[in-house]
Parts: structure tokens; sequence; C-alpha cells
């Protein structure tokens, strides 16, 4: 899961002589130009969430044009920033142009240029190609992105008549733009004589007629944003590192189980499954990534052992299961690259008798295409893997990277540039290039894979015993598609994937998004699919705040939420604890100890369109396994929860004439878990105090459960437990 630490840090006025880089852009105060903002807020369950306008940046809508898949010119947002460049010039003027998805971008807007942000604005809206321009928001107490549309999502109560939605519509100046898909009396709606800001007051007094149950904006929020200390740190990581981590194709060939004979390269570095190899390993003299595959071929590496098991074990689950055959797991998230080696063999196939033209594997909601829908299928695309348009994007920034000196690097990506060297005056040019080529690689190329680091987690297959092994490897992966390039998405797309999944027969959906504005619908819509379907379970993600808050989804009634725990059996310094979290699970740490603490999974970047030109690496340039990352070490509560959810299909797999209720899953999922092997930090142990002497923490609480829930979640346990019971 991206952590949710915005790129909005105060930039340096001084130049990198080397480099003759201007001066950066600087963040403004973010005040509202055209209303106070005590007055901009939302609803949430009847609770005001306050807003704040951002002035350093104006968000823009494009015209609507053909289907991303079906379109060869060149991307709208880098045609927006050609046209900006021609017009604003000086020192420190350089515009930047990021997309949101496909329909919208962000402009932000350099110090030099604010005080003219009209005149960027009116030039914006001279493009033949922008429909309109719209109000950049942030939270009160964040720095974040957050666009509001000419866009309400509004949820009816179910007794109402067309004719009484209609009068209502009517009597706010509302227009239906169409009903969601999988939704029966919720639909996004659009004022015909409000935009900007007033938008939130019109959401804000639907929320007051009768037979409304909810109405909120349709907020196009992004979640790519970065923690640019954690980059910088990481960076640093590799690059001391780098003679330890050779990416290899060498075999590490570890015993494989009884009923389930995932044998696999890569089997003894998924500590996760099993820390009992790695462990060991580690506690000898390993000098080099040679001398650790070495070490993780001695068969008795895998017997039984002392060391504190930090993991799931869940190659003794594999022993008493079926490895979740015939289970159907739903991977709501970013782009799926389901061909990859590793997934392809885990594929579910829709068979719902009202699929859509091309429909085989999954759906992409990400491409909106709000008006004008006459046919539900126009809804999305068909296909949840990277678009032609996107691939041609990424692989610009991604072969950038290799092929630019460190000056045109970051003459070519001043913002990203300026971050390091504000955060870090010290470094020399070539160290803020390398921060910069590892933020550009890791998160702006190789986290747009982020649903396929999350489905390799699940049910990753290795092929001809080389590769990778999920959780549960004989599961199936329902691949649904809400996040657009950059992060980026809107909640209509969200409730309605939730609806699809369940529509389309999964019996667990995976959500590994968090810290996004809550919305009533969202709430609604999921207590609405579990009442649906009592077996259903929905598996999500904590969060990455290092708060006592969980982040939604994760935070709705009825959804299991999941803490990451690191190798040493810690807490994971980002991930969020305290009430409501269900359990933990492994969702690694990449610097405890080192890159060997992520968790292994499956990426994207090893398509060839990004190598073209390019020779394979010799050393790791990202957190990869391999040379053109195939396989990537990853960390977050975006894994600890879709390890969760494999564990449900090793479950599910024992239960297959599904005799076993929600409810009773999610009850042996947690008696069954337990605090063997976790430890609190001291770092936590003080944390626990100084929250306890506020009173935020109930004195009935321990200090395990506040930080780990109910325990470390245990498959062979929780597998026994359902066998006995079926």
């Amino acid at each position: 899961m991206r952590k949710p630490i915005y790129l909005c840090i105060l930039l340096a006025g001084s130049m990198f002589s080397m480099t003759g880089i201007s001066s950066p852009p600087v963040q403004a105060t973010r005040l509202a130009q055209n209303q106070d903002n005590s007055s901009l807020f939302y609803l949430y369950k009847g609770q005001r969430i306050p807003l704040t306008q951002r002035q350093d940046a104006i968000a823009v809508a494009f015209k609507k044009v053909a289907p991303t898949r079906n379109r060869t010119s060149q991307p709208l947002y880098l045609q927006l920033q050609q046209a900006l460049q021609g017009g604003v010039r000086g020192p420190g003027a350089k515009v930047e142009v990021s997309p949101l998805g496909e329909k919208y971008a962000l402009v932000t807007l350099p110090s030099a240029v604010r005080g003219a942000s009209g005149a960027v604005q009116q030039r914006i809206q001279q493009q033949p190609f922008v429909q309109t321009t719209l109000p950049v928001l942030s939270r009160s107490e964040r720095t974040e992105t957050i666009v509001l549309p000419n866009e309400i999502i509004i949820s009816f109560d179910s007794q109402l008549s067309d004719s009484q939605k209609q009068a209502i519509l009517q009597q706010k100046n509302l227009e239906i733009v169409r009903q969601l898909r999988f939704n029966t009396n919720r639909y996004l709606v659009k004022s015909t004589d409000a935009s900007g800001t007033k938008v939130l007051n019109i959401a804000n007094q639907l929320n007051e007629i009768k037979g409304v149950s909810s109405a909120a904006p349709n907020f196009i929020q992004s979640l790519s944003e970065l923690n640019q200390e954690q980059v910088v740190k990481l960076a640093a990581s590799l690059t001391n590192q780098k003679s330890f981590y050779n990416v290899t194709n060498e075999k590490t060939d570890v015993p494989s189980t009884r009923a389930i004979s995932p044998k696999t390269d890569l089997l003894g570095l998924a500590w996760h499954l099993s820390s009992v190899p790695l462990k060991q390993c580690l506690r000898q003299q390993i000098s080099n990534w040679n001398s650790l595959q070495t070490c993780l071929q001695q068969k008795t590496v895998a017997k039984k052992s002392a060391i504190p098991r930090t993991d799931m074990r869940i190659t003794d689950a594999w022993k008493r299961s079926n490895g979740g055959r015939g289970v159907v797991v739903a991977v709501i998230d970013s782009l799926i690259q389901w061909d990859h080696p590793d997934l392809a063999g885990s594929l579910y196939t829709v068979k719902a008798a009202d699929k859509c033209p091309g429909e085989v594997h999954g759906w992409d909601f990400s491409a909106d295409t709000s008006s004008n829908i006459t046919n539900p299928c126009d809804i999305g695309d068909a296909d949840t893997r990277i678009a032609p348009s996107e691939l041609a994007i990424l692989r610009t920034k991604f072969q950038d990277t290799f092929q630019l000196s460190d000056a045109q690097l970051l003459q070519q990506y001043l913002l990203q540039a300026y971050q390091v060297k504000q955060a870090h005056p010290e470094y020399s040019v070539e160290e803020v290039a390398s921060v910069v080529r590892y933020m550009l690689r890791t998160y702006e190329v190789g986290s747009e894979f982020h649903g396929t680091w999350v489905s390799g987690v699940i049910a990753a297959k290795p092929q001809n015993g080389q590769g990778l092994v999920g959780v549960a490897p004989n599961a199936q992966i329902l691949p649904v598609r809400v996040m657009g390039l950059n992060g980026s998405f809107v909640p209509s797309a969200y409730i309605e994937a939730i609806g699809y999944a369940a529509a389309r027969g999964a019996d667990i959906i995976n959500i590994s998004l968090g810290a996004r504005l809550p919305i009533q619908a969202e709430e609604e819509q999921i207590a609405e699919v579990l009442q649906a379907n009592p077996k259903l379970v929905i598996v999500a993600s904590a969060g990455n705040d290092n708060s006592r808050l969980i982040s939604f989804p994760a935070a709705h009634p009825g959804v299991v939420s999941v803490g990451a725990t690191n190798l040493l059996g810690h807490r994971a310094s980002y991930s969020n604890y305290g009430k409501g979290l269900a359990v933990v699970a492994p969702g690694g740490e990449l610097d405890s100890p080192g890159l060997l603490g992520g968790i292994p999974t499956t990426g994207g970047t090893w398509l060839d369109a990004f190598w073209q030109g390019i020779p394979n690496p010799t050393s790791a340039w990202s957190s990869v396994l391999d040379p053109r990352g195939k396989y990537w070490w990853v960390q977050g509560t975006s894994f600890s929860s879709p390890a969760v959810a494999g564990v449900v299909a090793l479950m599910k797999g024992e239960d297959p004439k599904r005799r076993l209720s929600r409810k009773r899953l999610v009850n042996i999922l947690q008696s069954t878990a337990s605090y063997q092997g976790l430890i609190i930090s001291d770092k936590d142990a003080q944390l626990y105090r100084l929250q306890r002497n506020k009173g935020l923490v109930p004195s009935s609480v321990t200090d395990k459960q506040y930080f780990f829930g109910k325990g470390l979640v245990n498959a062979d346990a929780a597998v026994q437990a359902v066998r006995r019971g079926r």
C-alpha cells in the first residue's frame, strides 16, 4: 500500500550550480480563492470533514477521447505540458503536468507564475482538448491531492419511486449521469448550474433531504504520492548493499511439501510463508548473494528450528490443504498484469450470464467514461493490463533513468530533484540523481503494477520450477482494476468494483487501498454486498500511516482489517494499529534487514517494451530480485492484506461445499492467530505507555492487542480448524 505522505515538500530556492537548474517551485500556503475555508467541507455519516482549497495546483478535465487501447497519439497531459511551456517563461517557470488516469491531469504551478495563475488557467482552457478546469483540495490536517469534479454520488432510500427521485434532483438542479453498475438505488449526478467548490454545498444539502440515504462528491483522488524520507532511506540502502544484492537467476531448491509441490528457485526467500530457512541462513556468515543461495540450498535449512518463527506457517498448511483449489479471490487494485508467467495459471475466467463483450478475465473500472452512457458495458474496459498508451508513458520515464546522465536526469525531473535536495542539502549531484533514479524506477513506474504485486502474494504459481509461489497457489484471481496511472481513482469506480466482484462470484475480495476520503456510499455498498453474500469475506489493508486510526475501507464494519509485521516479529514501522485492527501478517520492511526483509512478489517491468535498447543490468537497480523486475521486494499493509486473503482461500479450499459463514471463518482466523513470535519493540512500548497515559488506550487493552489485534495469522492452525469443523 502506497504510503499517503504527499509530494508538497517545501522546495529550495538555491540552484544546482553543476546542472544549471533554475529556481524550483515553492509550495504556497493553501488558501481558498473563491470561498472561505470554513465553509469547505463534506459530510460523512453526519460529521463535517474539513477541506482546504490549494493555490499551488489546478486540475484539468479533458474532453472525451477514443478508448485508451485504440489510441496511439501523444497523451493529452503531455500535450498540455508542451502547450504551457510555450507560454510560461523565466527562471523557475517550468509547469509540471502529471496524469490522473486518462481523463484528468494535475497542473502544479511554480512560484514564478503563481501570481499569474489566472493567465495560466486561461491558457489551459484555450487548448482544444481541454473540457474544463477543476479545484484541487486537501484535508486540513494533510497535504494531498483531491480534485473536485461536477459529479455527486447519491444514494436514495429503497422505497422511493423514480418520480420521487427525479423530483429531488430537479429541486437541486441536478441531472443523472448514469446509475452505478451493480447498484440499485445509487446514481452519479451532476449540477446544471453550479461548478467549482459550490458542488460541495449541493452534496451537503442533499444529505438533509428526506429520502436521500447519502450524498458526497465523486472526488478524484491520487494515492501515488511518496514518503520522500522513506525513498531516500531505501535508495541509500540499496546503494550501500549493491554488492550483496546482485540480481541472479540461480536456483535455490528448497524441499517441497507433500500436498502441494511448489518447487521453485525463490521459495527460500519467501519468509512470510516460512521464516525458518532465511532466518537460519542469516545467522550464518552470509557475505554475498551467492553464499545466501548456497545456504538456502542446504536441505537441513528447512527442518525444525529453535529460532522464533515470524511467518504464517503456510508451508505447514499446504501439507493439509489443497492450496485453495476452487476458490476465487477478487483483487480490486491498480494494473494487474495477469499474463505474468506466474499469474497466468491462476487466472479466473468469468462465467456470468450477463458478462460484457470481451469480458474474460475481470474488468477495468479505471477507464472512466462517465457521460453519455447508454450501455452498462461501456463503463470501463475488459482488460486490467497496461494499455499501449500507458506503457508509452511509463517506458519513457523508465528508460530515462538508464540513459540520461545525472545532470540530464535532474534537469528533466526538476521537481523530484529539488524534493531530494531540500531534504538533504548536503547531497552531491550524483547522490541526488541516485535517489531520483530509485524514485522514478520504483514508485513512478514499478509501483504502477501494485495490483500485480498484490496478486502474486495471493496466488502466484511458479512455472518449470522457477519463480514465486503465492499463499494459495491453487486459488484463482479475478482482476478488478479501479486505479489509473499515478494512483488516481474515483469512488464511483471503487463502489462499482465491489458490486462487480460479488456479482461475478468471488469468494474473497482483497482491497489493498487505504488512507482515502471515506464516503458513506462505499460503507453502504460494502454492507449491502456482505448482507447479500453471507459467505463472502472482504479483507483490506489497515494503512501505512503509522497511525492509531485504521484506514478505510478496512475500518468499515464487516471488513477484516490487517496490519503488518516484519521479519523480526515487530510491528512494521509504517503499519497502522489500534481499535478495529483484526489481525496482523507479514507485510515486510525493506530495511529490516535490507531487501531480504521485504515480501517477494510478481512485478510488471519485465515486459520487453521497457527494455528496448537497454542491456540487462548486472546489479539491483531497484528493489528487484531479477535483472528485469519480473519479481520485486515490496513492503506495506498492501501485502499483509493479500497474505491473509490467501489464508482465507486455503481455509475455503477445505470447505468445498461452502458451509462456513463469513462470521465463522473470521472467528477461526482470529481465534487461531497468536502472539507467538511477535515482539513489542522498545519504540512501540514507549508509544503504548504515552498513548495510554493520554487516555487514548483503554486500560483493558494490552500492548500486543493494541499493535497486533488478535495476533499473527497461523494458516496451519486455521486450516486444521476448518477441516475439523467441516
